[in-house]
Protein backbone atom coordinates (compact mmCIF):
# COMPACT_ATOMS: atom_id res chain seq x y z
CA UNK A 1 0.00 0.00 0.00
CA UNK A 2 1.12 3.51 -1.01
CA UNK A 3 1.36 6.49 1.68
CA UNK A 4 -0.80 7.91 -0.84
CA UNK A 5 -3.63 5.43 -0.17
CA UNK A 6 -3.18 5.69 3.87
CA UNK A 7 -1.82 9.13 4.89
CA UNK A 8 -1.26 6.98 8.30
CA UNK A 9 1.51 5.23 7.19
CA UNK A 10 5.00 5.68 7.89
CA UNK A 11 8.12 4.08 7.61
CA UNK A 12 9.67 2.85 10.19
CA UNK A 13 12.10 5.77 10.29
CA UNK A 14 9.30 8.38 10.39
CA UNK A 15 8.19 6.58 13.41
CA UNK A 16 11.33 7.45 14.90
CA UNK A 17 11.40 10.51 14.58
CA UNK A 18 7.32 10.92 15.90
CA UNK A 19 8.66 8.82 19.02
CA UNK A 20 11.27 11.29 19.67
CA UNK A 21 8.87 14.07 19.56
CA UNK A 22 6.38 12.48 21.55
CA UNK A 23 8.50 12.11 24.03
CA UNK A 24 9.68 15.42 24.23
CA UNK A 25 12.88 15.53 22.56
CA UNK A 26 13.83 18.54 20.41
CA UNK A 27 17.19 18.11 19.89
CA UNK A 28 19.80 15.25 19.24
CA UNK A 29 23.63 14.63 18.57
CA UNK A 30 25.15 12.12 16.47
CA UNK A 31 26.84 10.94 12.86
CA UNK A 32 25.43 9.35 10.04
CA UNK A 33 26.65 6.28 8.55
CA UNK A 34 24.92 3.61 6.22
CA UNK A 35 22.80 1.23 8.76
CA UNK A 36 21.27 4.23 10.37
CA UNK A 37 20.89 6.52 7.08
CA UNK A 38 17.13 5.54 6.74
CA UNK A 39 16.67 7.55 10.40
CA UNK A 40 18.58 9.99 8.81
CA UNK A 41 16.38 10.47 5.63
CA UNK A 42 13.35 10.76 7.65
CA UNK A 43 14.75 13.30 9.77
CA UNK A 44 15.27 15.75 7.10
CA UNK A 45 10.87 16.47 6.93
CA UNK A 46 10.97 16.73 10.94
CA UNK A 47 13.73 19.42 11.34
CA UNK A 48 11.79 21.93 12.08
CA UNK A 49 10.79 20.31 15.36
CA UNK A 50 13.84 17.95 15.85
CA UNK A 51 17.45 19.50 15.72
CA UNK A 52 20.15 17.20 14.71
CA UNK A 53 23.53 18.65 15.90
CA UNK A 54 26.81 17.15 13.51
CA UNK A 55 29.22 16.26 15.93
CA UNK A 56 32.71 15.27 15.17
CA UNK A 57 33.27 11.83 16.69
CA UNK A 58 30.16 9.50 18.49
CA UNK A 59 32.33 9.74 21.36
CA UNK A 60 31.73 14.20 21.44
CA UNK A 61 27.54 13.08 20.50
CA UNK A 62 27.62 11.22 23.54
CA UNK A 63 29.20 13.49 26.05
CA UNK A 64 27.24 15.89 24.30
CA UNK A 65 23.82 14.17 24.94
CA UNK A 66 25.17 13.51 28.37
CA UNK A 67 25.93 17.63 29.10
CA UNK A 68 22.77 18.34 27.56
CA UNK A 69 20.96 15.89 29.94
CA UNK A 70 23.01 16.86 33.06
CA UNK A 71 21.75 20.91 32.55
CA UNK A 72 18.16 20.14 32.03
CA UNK A 73 17.41 16.69 34.13
CA UNK A 74 15.73 15.42 30.73
CA UNK A 75 16.92 12.69 28.68
CA UNK A 76 20.09 13.14 25.61
CA UNK A 77 19.74 12.11 22.73
CA UNK A 78 22.79 10.41 20.44
CA UNK A 79 23.12 8.70 17.25
CA UNK A 80 25.51 6.28 15.87
CA UNK A 81 25.58 4.00 12.67
CA UNK A 82 25.98 0.22 13.20
CA UNK A 83 29.97 -0.90 13.90
CA UNK A 84 32.48 1.41 14.47
CA UNK A 85 29.73 4.34 14.64
CA UNK A 86 28.36 2.00 18.01
CA UNK A 87 31.45 1.25 19.33
CA UNK A 88 32.65 4.29 19.44
CA UNK A 89 29.39 5.40 21.78
CA UNK A 90 30.56 3.31 24.27
CA UNK A 91 32.67 5.39 26.55
CA UNK A 92 29.91 7.85 27.02
CA UNK A 93 27.13 5.08 27.62
CA UNK A 94 29.53 4.00 30.54
CA UNK A 95 29.90 7.44 31.49
CA UNK A 96 26.26 7.74 31.80
CA UNK A 97 26.03 4.45 34.01
CA UNK A 98 28.10 5.57 36.14
CA UNK A 99 26.88 9.03 36.76
CA UNK A 100 22.82 7.94 36.58
CA UNK A 101 22.87 10.38 33.55
CA UNK A 102 19.58 9.73 31.46
CA UNK A 103 20.52 8.75 27.68
CA UNK A 104 19.30 7.36 25.22
CA UNK A 105 21.43 5.35 21.99
CA UNK A 106 20.16 5.26 19.02
CA UNK A 107 22.29 2.98 16.45
CA UNK A 108 21.88 1.49 13.51
CA UNK A 109 21.80 -2.09 12.01
CA UNK A 110 22.64 -4.30 9.60
CA UNK A 111 19.61 -6.01 7.57
CA UNK A 112 17.97 -8.43 9.66
CA UNK A 113 18.53 -10.69 7.13
CA UNK A 114 22.53 -10.50 7.88
CA UNK A 115 22.28 -11.09 11.37
CA UNK A 116 24.96 -13.43 12.73
CA UNK A 117 27.16 -13.18 9.37
CA UNK A 118 30.10 -11.20 10.28
CA UNK A 119 28.19 -8.55 7.19
CA UNK A 120 30.46 -5.31 6.56
CA UNK A 121 29.87 -2.73 9.45
CA UNK A 122 28.24 -5.58 12.21
CA UNK A 123 28.72 -5.38 15.67
CA UNK A 124 26.81 -6.89 18.67
CA UNK A 125 26.40 -3.80 20.53
CA UNK A 126 23.37 -5.29 22.57
CA UNK A 127 25.93 -8.09 23.62
CA UNK A 128 28.65 -5.20 24.20
CA UNK A 129 26.26 -2.72 26.35
CA UNK A 130 24.64 -5.25 28.43
CA UNK A 131 26.94 -4.53 31.64
CA UNK A 132 26.73 -0.67 30.76
CA UNK A 133 22.85 -0.06 30.18
CA UNK A 134 19.76 -0.06 32.12
CA UNK A 135 18.50 -2.11 29.31
CA UNK A 136 18.71 -2.42 25.53
CA UNK A 137 16.72 -3.19 22.40
CA UNK A 138 17.44 -4.80 19.25
CA UNK A 139 14.20 -4.09 17.07
CA UNK A 140 14.33 -6.14 14.12
CA UNK A 141 10.36 -6.24 13.67
CA UNK A 142 8.89 -2.33 12.76
CA UNK A 143 5.62 -3.12 14.69
CA UNK A 144 7.87 -2.95 18.11
CA UNK A 145 9.08 0.39 17.62
CA UNK A 146 6.43 2.79 19.51
CA UNK A 147 6.82 0.32 22.15
CA UNK A 148 10.53 0.32 22.59
CA UNK A 149 10.78 3.60 22.37
CA UNK A 150 7.92 4.55 24.97
CA UNK A 151 9.95 1.66 27.51
CA UNK A 152 13.45 3.03 26.31
CA UNK A 153 12.93 7.02 27.59
CA UNK A 154 10.56 5.39 30.97
CA UNK A 155 13.38 3.61 31.69
CA UNK A 156 16.36 5.91 31.00
CA UNK A 157 14.56 8.50 33.24
CA UNK A 158 12.62 6.41 35.86
CA UNK A 159 14.27 5.09 39.06
CA UNK A 160 18.14 6.28 38.96
CA UNK A 161 18.45 7.43 35.59
CA UNK A 162 20.48 6.16 33.21
CA UNK A 163 21.53 4.98 29.74
CA UNK A 164 19.64 3.01 27.63
CA UNK A 165 20.78 1.80 23.61
CA UNK A 166 18.25 1.15 20.74
CA UNK A 167 19.47 -0.86 18.13
CA UNK A 168 17.37 -1.11 14.77
CA UNK A 169 18.14 -2.63 11.82
CA UNK A 170 17.93 -1.24 8.35
CA UNK A 171 14.85 -3.07 7.13
CA UNK A 172 13.30 -2.06 9.85
CA UNK A 173 13.25 1.36 9.55
CA UNK A 174 12.83 1.25 5.69
CA UNK A 175 9.78 -1.00 5.92
CA UNK A 176 6.05 0.73 6.01
CA UNK A 177 3.01 0.32 8.33
CA UNK A 178 0.50 2.32 10.61
CA UNK A 179 1.87 2.72 13.98
CA UNK A 180 0.33 2.03 16.47
CA UNK A 181 0.31 4.93 19.43
CA UNK A 182 -1.71 3.25 21.97
CA UNK A 183 0.43 -0.08 22.54
CA UNK A 184 1.12 -0.27 26.42
CA UNK A 185 4.82 -0.95 27.62
CA UNK A 186 5.64 -4.39 28.79
CA UNK A 187 8.27 -4.36 31.36
CA UNK A 188 8.23 -7.53 33.38
CA UNK A 189 10.40 -7.35 36.76
CA UNK A 190 11.10 -3.47 36.43
CA UNK A 191 10.21 -1.83 39.68
CA UNK A 192 11.83 1.52 40.09
CA UNK A 193 11.30 3.25 42.95
CA UNK A 194 9.36 6.31 41.96
CA UNK A 195 10.02 9.55 43.23
CA UNK A 196 6.41 10.09 44.44
CA UNK A 197 7.27 6.90 46.42
CA UNK A 198 5.32 6.45 49.91
CA UNK A 199 8.09 6.07 52.85
CA UNK A 200 8.05 3.63 54.90
CA UNK A 201 7.52 5.12 58.50
CA UNK A 202 9.18 2.55 60.84
CA UNK A 203 12.02 3.62 58.64
CA UNK A 204 11.41 7.24 59.14
CA UNK A 205 10.77 6.41 62.83
CA UNK A 206 14.31 5.06 63.00
CA UNK A 207 16.15 7.23 61.32
CA UNK A 208 14.89 10.18 63.15
CA UNK A 209 15.72 8.75 66.49
CA UNK A 210 19.45 8.01 65.12
CA UNK A 211 19.68 12.03 64.45
CA UNK A 212 17.98 12.67 67.47
CA UNK A 213 20.19 11.42 69.83
CA UNK A 214 23.09 11.61 67.77
CA UNK A 215 25.80 13.82 69.40
CA UNK A 216 28.25 14.11 66.45
CA UNK A 217 25.54 13.68 63.16
CA UNK A 218 26.76 14.48 59.90
CA UNK A 219 24.61 14.89 56.13
CA UNK A 220 26.64 13.38 53.46
CA UNK A 221 24.86 15.22 50.22
CA UNK A 222 25.48 13.37 46.48
CA UNK A 223 24.26 13.57 43.11
CA UNK A 224 20.96 11.81 44.42
CA UNK A 225 19.89 15.48 45.73
CA UNK A 226 20.39 17.37 43.08
CA UNK A 227 18.94 15.03 39.94
CA UNK A 228 15.98 14.64 43.09
CA UNK A 229 15.24 18.22 43.27
CA UNK A 230 15.53 18.26 46.84
CA UNK A 231 18.07 21.18 47.67
CA UNK A 232 15.67 23.05 48.91
CA UNK A 233 14.58 20.49 51.36
CA UNK A 234 18.18 19.36 52.19
CA UNK A 235 18.97 23.31 52.90
CA UNK A 236 15.83 23.58 55.39
CA UNK A 237 16.26 20.25 57.41
CA UNK A 238 19.87 20.83 58.09
CA UNK A 239 18.99 24.40 59.26
CA UNK A 240 16.93 22.83 61.33
CA UNK A 241 18.77 20.91 62.95
CA UNK A 242 21.83 22.29 63.10
CA UNK A 243 23.75 19.47 61.62
CA UNK A 244 26.64 20.06 59.10
CA UNK A 245 26.27 18.59 55.35
CA UNK A 246 29.35 17.58 53.31
CA UNK A 247 28.62 17.26 49.69
CA UNK A 248 30.39 14.82 47.39
CA UNK A 249 31.74 15.70 44.07
CA UNK A 250 28.97 14.96 42.02
CA UNK A 251 26.74 16.90 44.70
CA UNK A 252 28.46 19.93 44.72
CA UNK A 253 26.16 22.90 44.51
CA UNK A 254 23.61 21.28 46.22
CA UNK A 255 24.28 23.17 49.50
CA UNK A 256 25.58 27.14 48.91
CA UNK A 257 29.66 26.59 49.77
CA UNK A 258 29.49 29.85 51.88
CA UNK A 259 26.38 28.17 53.98
CA UNK A 260 27.88 27.97 57.74
CA UNK A 261 26.63 24.64 58.02
CA UNK A 262 28.35 23.53 54.69
CA UNK A 263 31.67 21.79 55.17
CA UNK A 264 33.07 20.81 51.37
CA UNK A 265 33.69 18.15 49.67
CA UNK A 266 35.19 14.58 51.19
CA UNK A 267 37.35 11.94 50.14
CA UNK A 268 40.58 11.30 48.29
CA UNK A 269 41.04 14.81 47.24
CA UNK A 270 38.48 16.57 49.96
CA UNK A 271 39.97 18.97 53.48
CA UNK A 272 41.42 17.33 55.86
CA UNK A 273 38.62 18.91 58.49
CA UNK A 274 35.67 17.22 56.47
CA UNK A 275 37.79 13.87 56.06
CA UNK A 276 38.10 13.86 60.20
CA UNK A 277 34.53 15.25 60.84
CA UNK A 278 33.63 12.53 59.22
CA UNK A 279 35.43 9.53 60.93
CA UNK A 280 34.46 11.28 64.34
CA UNK A 281 31.02 11.53 63.23
CA UNK A 282 28.51 9.13 65.45
CA UNK A 283 25.57 9.50 62.67
CA UNK A 284 25.97 9.49 59.25
CA UNK A 285 22.71 10.59 56.97
CA UNK A 286 24.09 10.04 53.52
CA UNK A 287 21.55 11.25 50.93
CA UNK A 288 21.95 10.12 47.70
CA UNK A 289 25.27 9.14 47.25
CA UNK A 290 26.50 5.75 46.61
CA UNK A 291 29.85 5.86 48.78
CA UNK A 292 31.78 5.70 45.81
CA UNK A 293 35.67 4.49 46.81
CA UNK A 294 36.78 8.06 46.29
CA UNK A 295 35.20 9.19 48.76
CA UNK A 296 35.22 6.47 51.40
CA UNK A 297 38.71 5.65 50.59
CA UNK A 298 39.41 2.13 52.41
CA UNK A 299 35.53 1.08 53.06
CA UNK A 300 36.42 -0.85 55.80
CA UNK A 301 37.68 2.26 58.09
CA UNK A 302 35.05 4.84 56.83
CA UNK A 303 32.99 6.60 59.59
CA UNK A 304 34.15 3.69 61.72
CA UNK A 305 32.32 5.14 64.54
CA UNK A 306 28.67 6.05 63.01
CA UNK A 307 25.34 4.42 61.98
CA UNK A 308 24.94 5.03 59.08
CA UNK A 309 21.47 6.09 57.83
CA UNK A 310 21.34 5.79 53.60
CA UNK A 311 18.70 7.45 51.29
CA UNK A 312 19.27 6.00 48.03
CA UNK A 313 16.84 5.31 44.67
CA UNK A 314 18.21 2.26 43.69
CA UNK A 315 17.55 -0.64 45.96
CA UNK A 316 21.28 -1.89 45.00
CA UNK A 317 23.34 0.89 46.62
CA UNK A 318 22.01 0.10 50.03
CA UNK A 319 24.32 -1.75 51.91
CA UNK A 320 26.79 -2.63 48.85
CA UNK A 321 29.95 -1.12 50.47
CA UNK A 322 28.98 0.30 53.67
CA UNK A 323 27.59 -1.03 56.26
CA UNK A 324 23.80 0.48 57.08
CA UNK A 325 21.58 0.83 60.02
CA UNK A 326 18.77 2.25 58.59
CA UNK A 327 18.38 1.72 54.51
CA UNK A 328 15.62 4.09 52.40
CA UNK A 329 14.99 3.14 48.97
CA UNK A 330 13.46 6.36 48.10
CA UNK A 331 14.04 9.55 46.30
CA UNK A 332 15.53 12.16 48.23
CA UNK A 333 12.64 14.97 48.12
CA UNK A 334 10.47 12.88 50.07
CA UNK A 335 12.29 11.36 52.33
CA UNK A 336 14.36 14.47 53.71
CA UNK A 337 10.59 16.11 54.18
CA UNK A 338 9.53 13.48 56.38
CA UNK A 339 12.67 13.28 58.01
CA UNK A 340 12.26 16.91 58.35
CA UNK A 341 8.87 17.09 59.67
CA UNK A 342 9.61 14.34 62.55
CA UNK A 343 12.22 15.92 63.49
CA UNK A 344 10.16 19.22 64.27
CA UNK A 345 7.61 17.37 65.91
CA UNK A 346 9.91 15.88 68.48
CA UNK A 347 12.09 19.09 68.13
CA UNK A 348 12.77 19.00 72.24
CA UNK A 349 14.96 15.82 71.84
CA UNK A 350 17.53 17.53 69.29
CA UNK A 351 20.51 17.71 71.37
CA UNK A 352 21.11 21.46 70.32
CA UNK A 353 24.15 21.95 72.60
CA UNK A 354 25.97 19.70 71.36
CA UNK A 355 25.73 19.90 67.51
CA UNK A 356 27.15 22.95 68.28
CA UNK A 357 29.96 21.88 70.17
CA UNK A 358 30.14 19.67 67.03
CA UNK A 359 30.57 22.56 64.81
CA UNK A 360 32.92 24.68 66.75
CA UNK A 361 34.70 21.26 66.39
CA UNK A 362 35.03 21.41 62.78
CA UNK A 363 35.51 24.63 62.58
CA UNK A 364 38.68 24.68 64.63
CA UNK A 365 40.16 21.80 62.28
CA UNK A 366 39.28 23.73 59.23
CA UNK A 367 41.06 26.62 61.16
CA UNK A 368 43.60 24.73 61.72
CA UNK A 369 44.14 22.49 58.30
CA UNK A 370 43.09 25.02 55.63
CA UNK A 371 45.94 27.13 55.88
CA UNK A 372 48.40 24.89 54.82
CA UNK A 373 45.97 23.04 52.48
CA UNK A 374 46.26 26.26 49.95
CA UNK A 375 50.02 25.90 49.98
CA UNK A 376 50.16 26.95 46.27
CA UNK A 377 48.73 30.14 47.03
CA UNK A 378 52.01 31.35 48.45
CA UNK A 379 54.54 28.63 47.75
CA UNK A 380 54.68 30.23 44.34
CA UNK A 381 57.15 28.07 41.91
CA UNK A 382 56.08 29.74 38.57
CA UNK A 383 54.78 32.75 37.17
CA UNK A 384 50.84 31.09 37.04
CA UNK A 385 50.14 28.73 39.18
CA UNK A 386 46.94 26.70 39.00
CA UNK A 387 44.97 28.57 41.57
CA UNK A 388 45.31 32.15 40.35
CA UNK A 389 43.56 30.55 37.39
CA UNK A 390 40.46 29.87 39.75
CA UNK A 391 40.98 33.00 41.73
CA UNK A 392 40.29 34.71 38.94
CA UNK A 393 37.33 32.76 37.94
CA UNK A 394 36.16 32.82 41.23
CA UNK A 395 36.30 37.00 41.54
CA UNK A 396 34.67 36.29 37.86
CA UNK A 397 31.77 34.11 38.83
CA UNK A 398 31.01 35.84 41.83
CA UNK A 399 28.34 38.57 41.35
CA UNK A 400 26.88 36.34 38.20
CA UNK A 401 24.69 33.90 38.20
CA UNK A 402 24.59 33.38 34.39
CA UNK A 403 27.04 30.42 33.93
CA UNK A 404 28.05 26.48 34.56
CA UNK A 405 31.48 24.85 34.57
CA UNK A 406 31.89 21.64 33.04
CA UNK A 407 35.10 19.95 34.25
CA UNK A 408 37.13 17.30 32.35
CA UNK A 409 39.27 14.72 34.70
CA UNK A 410 42.19 15.49 36.27
CA UNK A 411 44.58 17.46 38.63
CA UNK A 412 42.08 20.79 37.14
CA UNK A 413 39.03 18.92 38.12
CA UNK A 414 39.67 18.26 41.50
CA UNK A 415 41.15 22.02 41.79
CA UNK A 416 37.95 23.31 40.48
CA UNK A 417 36.26 20.90 43.16
CA UNK A 418 38.33 22.07 45.59
CA UNK A 419 38.47 25.86 44.81
CA UNK A 420 35.33 27.52 42.78
CA UNK A 421 32.32 28.98 44.43
CA UNK A 422 29.97 26.44 44.16
CA UNK A 423 26.52 27.36 45.18
CA UNK A 424 23.71 26.23 43.07
CA UNK A 425 22.93 22.96 41.66
CA UNK A 426 23.38 21.93 37.84
CA UNK A 427 26.42 24.43 37.84
CA UNK A 428 28.71 21.60 38.28
CA UNK A 429 29.00 19.20 35.67
CA UNK A 430 31.60 16.94 35.53
CA UNK A 431 32.68 13.22 34.82
CA UNK A 432 32.30 11.43 38.37
CA UNK A 433 32.18 7.46 38.46
CA UNK A 434 34.19 6.89 34.99
CA UNK A 435 37.01 9.23 35.15
CA UNK A 436 36.20 10.29 31.50
CA UNK A 437 39.07 12.39 30.21
CA UNK A 438 37.88 14.72 27.16
CA UNK A 439 34.71 14.69 28.31
CA UNK A 440 34.33 18.34 29.37
CA UNK A 441 34.11 20.07 25.39
CA UNK A 442 31.73 17.80 23.92
CA UNK A 443 29.83 17.74 27.31
CA UNK A 444 29.65 21.66 27.63
CA UNK A 445 28.64 21.87 24.16
CA UNK A 446 25.67 19.94 25.16
CA UNK A 447 24.91 21.89 28.09
CA UNK A 448 25.34 24.83 25.93
CA UNK A 449 22.23 23.90 23.41
CA UNK A 450 20.71 23.02 26.03
CA UNK A 451 20.74 26.40 28.25
CA UNK A 452 21.42 29.29 25.64
CA UNK A 453 21.34 31.93 28.44
CA UNK A 454 24.15 31.11 30.32
CA UNK A 455 28.16 30.61 29.85
CA UNK A 456 29.45 27.23 29.84
CA UNK A 457 32.83 27.36 31.45
CA UNK A 458 35.25 24.22 29.96
CA UNK A 459 37.57 23.61 32.74
CA UNK A 460 40.46 21.05 30.98
CA UNK A 461 43.71 19.55 30.83
CA UNK A 462 45.81 19.66 28.38
CA UNK A 463 45.58 15.57 28.24
CA UNK A 464 41.69 15.73 27.84
CA UNK A 465 41.67 18.45 25.66
CA UNK A 466 43.27 16.87 23.11
CA UNK A 467 41.25 14.13 23.13
CA UNK A 468 37.97 15.92 22.29
CA UNK A 469 39.41 18.75 20.82
CA UNK A 470 37.76 18.21 17.13
CA UNK A 471 34.24 19.12 18.64
CA UNK A 472 35.76 22.94 18.50
CA UNK A 473 34.45 22.65 14.66
CA UNK A 474 31.23 21.37 15.68
CA UNK A 475 30.97 24.07 18.16
CA UNK A 476 31.83 26.67 15.27
CA UNK A 477 29.77 25.23 12.79
CA UNK A 478 26.64 25.35 15.28
CA UNK A 479 27.33 28.84 16.01
CA UNK A 480 27.50 28.64 20.13
CA UNK A 481 28.41 31.47 21.02
CA UNK A 482 28.25 30.75 25.12
CA UNK A 483 31.22 28.43 25.32
CA UNK A 484 34.58 29.57 27.30
CA UNK A 485 37.44 26.99 27.06
CA UNK A 486 40.05 26.96 29.82
CA UNK A 487 43.00 24.67 29.57
CA UNK A 488 45.05 24.20 32.28
CA UNK A 489 48.22 23.23 30.65
CA UNK A 490 51.25 22.04 31.95
CA UNK A 491 52.66 19.87 29.92
CA UNK A 492 52.31 16.85 31.46
CA UNK A 493 48.86 13.99 32.29
CA UNK A 494 49.31 15.78 35.56
CA UNK A 495 47.30 13.53 37.60
CA UNK A 496 49.35 10.29 36.76
CA UNK A 497 52.60 12.14 37.08
CA UNK A 498 51.73 13.07 40.92
CA UNK A 499 51.05 9.42 41.39
CA UNK A 500 54.45 9.22 39.52
CA UNK A 501 55.64 11.51 41.40
CA UNK A 502 54.70 10.93 45.01
CA UNK A 503 54.61 7.14 44.34
CA UNK A 504 56.79 5.82 41.89
CA UNK A 505 60.04 8.37 42.79
CA UNK A 506 59.46 10.64 39.90
CA UNK A 507 59.65 7.87 36.80
CA UNK A 508 57.58 10.08 34.53
CA UNK A 509 56.92 7.65 32.21
CA UNK A 510 54.36 8.20 29.51
CA UNK A 511 53.00 11.59 30.96
CA UNK A 512 54.97 14.24 29.03
CA UNK A 513 52.85 15.66 26.58
CA UNK A 514 53.36 18.27 23.97
CA UNK A 515 50.65 20.03 21.86
CA UNK A 516 49.70 22.39 19.07
CA UNK A 517 49.71 26.19 20.05
CA UNK A 518 46.05 25.92 21.57
CA UNK A 519 45.30 29.71 20.84
CA UNK A 520 46.45 29.09 17.36
CA UNK A 521 44.24 25.46 16.91
CA UNK A 522 41.61 27.86 17.96
CA UNK A 523 41.89 30.65 15.52
CA UNK A 524 42.33 27.66 12.76
CA UNK A 525 38.63 26.95 13.87
CA UNK A 526 37.35 30.47 13.34
CA UNK A 527 37.27 30.85 17.60
CA UNK A 528 39.29 33.16 18.98
CA UNK A 529 42.35 31.86 21.11
CA UNK A 530 44.69 33.49 24.30
CA UNK A 531 47.58 32.57 25.60
CA UNK A 532 48.13 33.24 29.17
CA UNK A 533 51.23 32.40 31.29
CA UNK A 534 51.36 35.24 34.42
CA UNK A 535 48.94 35.40 37.16
CA UNK A 536 48.47 39.56 36.71
CA UNK A 537 46.86 38.58 33.20
CA UNK A 538 44.89 35.81 34.14
CA UNK A 539 41.49 38.24 34.91
CA UNK A 540 41.61 39.89 31.88
CA UNK A 541 41.37 37.17 30.10
CA UNK A 542 38.61 35.58 31.48
CA UNK A 543 37.29 39.15 31.35
CA UNK A 544 38.15 39.41 27.97
CA UNK A 545 36.85 36.17 27.25
CA UNK A 546 33.03 36.21 28.97
CA UNK A 547 32.75 39.53 26.82
CA UNK A 548 33.61 37.96 23.31
CA UNK A 549 30.67 37.20 21.56
CA UNK A 550 31.72 34.06 20.34
CA UNK A 551 33.52 30.41 21.68
CA UNK A 552 37.13 31.29 23.22
CA UNK A 553 39.82 28.99 24.15
CA UNK A 554 42.35 30.63 26.72
CA UNK A 555 45.77 28.71 27.08
CA UNK A 556 46.97 28.66 30.79
CA UNK A 557 50.20 27.90 30.77
CA UNK A 558 50.60 26.74 35.07
CA UNK A 559 53.17 25.30 36.82
CA UNK A 560 54.48 22.10 35.33
CA UNK A 561 54.34 20.13 38.62
CA UNK A 562 52.06 21.52 40.99
CA UNK A 563 50.17 18.76 42.92
CA UNK A 564 46.57 18.84 44.15
CA UNK A 565 46.69 18.08 48.18
CA UNK A 566 45.27 17.02 50.57
CA UNK A 567 45.00 13.50 49.31
CA UNK A 568 44.42 10.33 50.55
CA UNK A 569 46.94 7.23 49.13
CA UNK A 570 45.31 4.48 47.55
CA UNK A 571 44.40 2.08 50.10
CA UNK A 572 44.18 4.01 52.91
CA UNK A 573 41.70 5.40 55.28
CA UNK A 574 40.36 9.03 54.30
CA UNK A 575 41.62 9.97 57.93
CA UNK A 576 45.20 9.26 56.51
CA UNK A 577 45.86 12.59 54.06
CA UNK A 578 48.95 13.79 52.74
CA UNK A 579 48.66 17.60 53.07
CA UNK A 580 51.90 18.96 51.13
CA UNK A 581 54.92 17.14 49.41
Amino acid sequence: MSRDANPSMRTGAQIMCEALIREGVSVMFGIPGGCIMPFYHAMYEYRSSLRHVLCRHEQGAGHAAEGYARATGQVGVCIGTSGPGATNLITPIADAWMDGTPLVAITGQVPSSLLGTDAFQETDITGITVPITKHNFLVSDPRELTRVFREAFHIARTGRPGPVLIDITKDAQLARLVPDWDVAMDLPGYRPASRKSAVLPTAIAEAVRLLQEAERPLILAGNGVIQGAATNELRALAEQTGIPVVTTLQGLGAMPHDHPLTLGMPGMHGWVHVNKAIQLCDVLLNVGTRFDDRVTGKASTFAPHAKVIHIDIDAAEIGKLVHTDVGIVSDCKPVLEAIASAMLAGSTATRTTTRTAWCDSIAAMRDKHQPRQAYARRERTAPLMPHDVFDAMNAAFRHRQDWRVVTDVGQHQMWAAQLLDWSRPRTHITSGGAGTMGFSLPAAMGAAIADPERTMWVVVGDGGFQMTACELATIAQEGLTNVKVAVINNGYLGMVRQWQQLFEGRRYSGTPLTGPDFAKLADAHGIRGMTVDSADDAPAAIAAAWAHDGCVVIDFRVEREANVFPMVPAGRAIGEMLVAE
